[in-house]
């Protein structure tokens, strides 16, 4: 079969590689659609933390059933599926604990193991998802989805909240679309003033932030939550939550100062870099700092419910479209052009 290998920063191939072999326990899924991930396109140039050379990228998918045994799910041949690919240990301190997601020996696909950029996989039956109906292409969405509906999950999320998600990228997107599903007010926030427009003209989000100086930064958020004098000046009050979705120092930055006293932060964007910071502004604020890594189950089924039942239309997220056999395009693209696109999936 052909398989889409990254062999090195900037190369993509389409390699010849072996079928997979169906295991006790597990189904042959024929490959539908593949989304490109923003840790797929930071594999593709260099900069994601978690990634080995050569490597089949791709963990966003959706997968037609083949070859399935009997089995409690109801899962069964021709049914079109898309799949957890957080693969966990089951026995570090985390596993044990029921924190899965975030696994001390956490292999994803497409990062610290092979992907799913090929013809046909094999996956384990607890893995699988039925996709309840939802069309291939957006199924294969379901899995950033729930990266940012994770996040938003930690925060806690109340009716009213308002809510600052930094980068209007596809997970900073699907995080906005999970605080407006839970009751908040999303303000979305980018360096790329195409990227804000388009979040607010079809995602209906309350307002959005062009972070192009520090100055205007703090002017906006003023603007947005209102202002306190304090003895040492004019001073913004802050959103009640603020979500980092970019992955860089100076996001994670942002985040915190624009973070109200009391105020939660979740970091969800990966990054290689360090932040100096002056970390008495957490004790200072009495800030709350939550990390978020990858997905549950429950993230999963929750979020295919919402799709499935027409409470959420994710279709304007997925812009830019390629077959398979052009993954070395749309990588290039993607990285080349990414101003001007959101979600690009590949048709397999």
């Amino acid at each position: 079969m052909k398989a889409i290998r990254i062999m090195k920063p900037g190369d993509v191939k389409i390699c010849d590689v072996d079928m997979p072999v169906r295991k006790p326990g597990e189904a042959l899924l024929k490959v539908l659609y593949g989304g490109i991930c923003g840790s797929d396109l930071g594999s593709y140039r260099g900069t994601f933390a978690y990634f080995d050379y050569p490597r089949i990228p791709g963990h966003e998918f959706s997968a037609e059933i083949l070859e399935i045994d009997e089995n409690s799910k109801g899962l069964k041949p021709g049914m079109v599926v898309t799949c957890n690919p957080y693969f966990n240990c089951g026995t570090c301190y985390s596993c044990t604990h029921g924190l899965v997601n975030a696994c001390m020996d956490n292999q994803t696909m497409g990062c610290q193991r092979d992907g799913a950029f090929c013809e046909y996989i094999t996956m384990p039956v607890e893995r699988i998802y039925d996709g309840k109906g939802i069309s291939p292409k957006i199924l294969a969405a379901v899995e950033p989805f729930c990266i940012g509906y994770h996040g938003v999950q930690r925060a806690g999320i109340r009716k009213g909240d308002k809510v600052l998600v930094i980068g209007a990228g596809t997970i900073g997107v699907f995080a906005g679309l999970a605080v407006k599903a839970l009751g908040g007010e999303v303000y979305i926030c980018d360096v790329l003033p195409s990227k804000v427009q388009y979040a607010r003209e079809n995602f209906g989000f309350s307002g959005g932030i062009l972070n192009d100086s520090p100055e205007h930064f703090s002017e906006e958020i003023g603007r947005i939550t209102g202002t306190f004098r304090s003895g040492s000046g004019v001073v913004p009050n802050g959103f009640d939550v603020c979500i980092e979705a970019v992955g860089l120092p100076s996001t994670f930055q942002s985040a915190i100062d624009a973070a109200c006293f009391g105020g939660r932060v979740v970091q969800i964007g990966v990054g290689k870099k360090n932040l100096d910071f002056n970390f008495t502004l957490l004790q200072k604020k009495e800030l709350n700092v939550f990390g978020s890594r990858n997905a549950k189950k429950k993230d999963f089924l929750e979020l295919i419910d919402l799709i499935s039942s027409g409470k959420a239309d994710i279709s304007k997220v997925i812009t830019n479209e390629y077959p398979f056999e052009q993954a070395s395009n749309a990588f290039a693209d993607f990285s080349d052009r990414g101003a001007d696109m959101l979600k690009v999936v590949l048709k397999f």
